[in-house]
């Protein structure tokens, strides 16, 4: 009641006068009791008071604070719509307005102007569940937003909230002209992984920008439309810079078709380590136990780590599960514990892991291994994990360190969802 009292105090004499962004600061100090008046000042005719209404509405961050958030994704202005979005993702995500394209925003003129960073790898956790009109309202922005800047900003929000249901609004928002809309769409729909849209940016292969080709490159072999194949080996012979070679076999080795080989076995001794690294993968998927013996001759004569962690990879996928000192399963762990290579290795186990032979040699690391190696593999049976990784999962989130013991939570949280 006092609360309330305070805020009346404060509001009542500027009924009278102009509001300031100071005044909407004041006012917010009060907590969640201000959200409905700084809703209203999100009709206030000065750009500035909108802004500050956000931010504030933001900072309370409670569930109440989203209907007026979504409201502010509908104001004229893309400076509100993107901190809206910011905020949005916020809630879902706390601390992702510390990083997010708004924090970068300054005013030019009569417009704005931000700055994407080059990491997109956040996304919220499998068990976390949004509000459908949520990403109802984050699709309508990527779609048709104030600018592209907000449309972009957007289309990222969409990503880290796996907004699978805004799918539809991704795909109208690549046929846009802007790189921005079309890179931060298509790298969305990765963090999304909906088979149904792959057939909906192939024409985006041959795109001329570099970054969105091998975005869509990318996006197509993470959704593994195989009817995409064709064109992405028409992409890897037509391509004249290695990134985008590396892109396309990459992609062609995600999608395991015995038309492709020949491809495999012309890349596994390329001078270029990406390549040897992407021929290995597609032997490894293939899954022809009669090529181990050459995997594991290049295995042998490998020096360079990338490629070894994927010739480590196709060898496990191959067969050879046994766990020693310097089996090509304990070199995958090993590399947990790097801070260069452990993405690489954490991806290569979690499609390991959904193998129960290959979950039970893991097991023992869970109790033995190093803290990296605890974290990795709970993130690693998380997403690969089954009933009989529960107990285990149990038993991790009781570990004496603080950060191995919360992983093993939101594992436990992630594998019951």
């Amino acid at each position: 009641m006092r609360c309330c009292l305070v805020v009346l105090a404060v509001i009542a004499p500027l009924a009278a006068q102009e509001v300031r962004p100071k005044d909407v600061r004041e006012i917010a100090k009060t907590g969640s009791g201000a959200l409905p008046k700084l809703q209203e000042f999100l009709k206030n005719p000065d750009v500035e008071v909108r802004i500050e209404a956000v931010k504030q509405i933001t900072e309370i961050g409670t569930q109440r604070s989203l209907d007026p958030l979504i409201l502010a994704t509908q104001d004229n202005d893309p400076e509100v719509q993107i901190r809206a979005t910011d905020g949005l993702v916020n809630f879902y995500l706390p601390g992702y307005v510390k990083t997010g394209f708004a924090s970068s925003l300054k005013r030019v003129g009569t417009g704005i102007k931000g700055k994407f960073t080059d990491t997109n790898d956040q996304v919220i956790d499998l068990y976390i569940t949004v509000r459908p009109d949520v990403i109802a309202a984050l699709g309508k922005l990527a779609r048709g937003g104030g600018d592209m800047q907000s449309r972009a900003n957007a289309a990222r929000a969409i990503g880290v909230l796996r907004g699978r249901a805004a799918v539809p609004d991704l795909l109208e928002a690549i046929r846009s002209k802007d790189t921005d809309v079309i890179y931060e769409s298509l790298n969305a729909m990765q963090k999304i992984r909906d088979p149904g849209a792959a057939t909906g940016i192939s024409f985006l292969l041959r795109d001329l920008n570099q970054k969105v080709q091998i975005a869509a490159i990318e996006t197509v072999g993470l959704l593994k439309n195989q009817a995409e194949l064709p064109d992405l080996v028409d992409a890897l012979n037509r391509a004249r810079d290695n990134k985008v070679r590396r892109a396309a076999l990459t992609a062609i080795a995600m999608m395991p078709a015995e038309s492709s080989r020949s491809l495999y076995t012309r890349y596994l001794p390329d001078k270029d380590d990406g390549m040897r690294a992407a021929a290995a993968e597609g032997f490894a998927r293939l899954g022809n136990a009669n090529d181990l013996p050459m995997i594991q001759k290049a295995w042998q004569d490998e020096g360079k780590t990338p490629t070894r962690l994927a010739l480590a990879f196709a060898q496990v996928m191959l067969g050879v599960r046994a766990m020693s000192e310097f089996s090509p399963l304990q070199y995958l762990i090993n590399n947990l514990n790097s801070a260069f290579y452990r993405d690489v290795a954490e991806a290569y186990l979690i499609e390991l892991a959904r193998d129960p032979q290959v979950r039970t040699a893991l097991y023992p690391t869970l109790e033995t291994g190093t803290k990296d190696e605890k974290i990795s593999l709970a993130r690693v049976l998380g997403r690969s994990g089954d009933q009989d990784s529960i107990p285990r999962l149990e038993k991790l989130s009781n570990d004496p360190d603080a950060q191995v013991a919360q992983e093993g939570l939101r594992a436990l949280r992630t594998l019951k969802r």
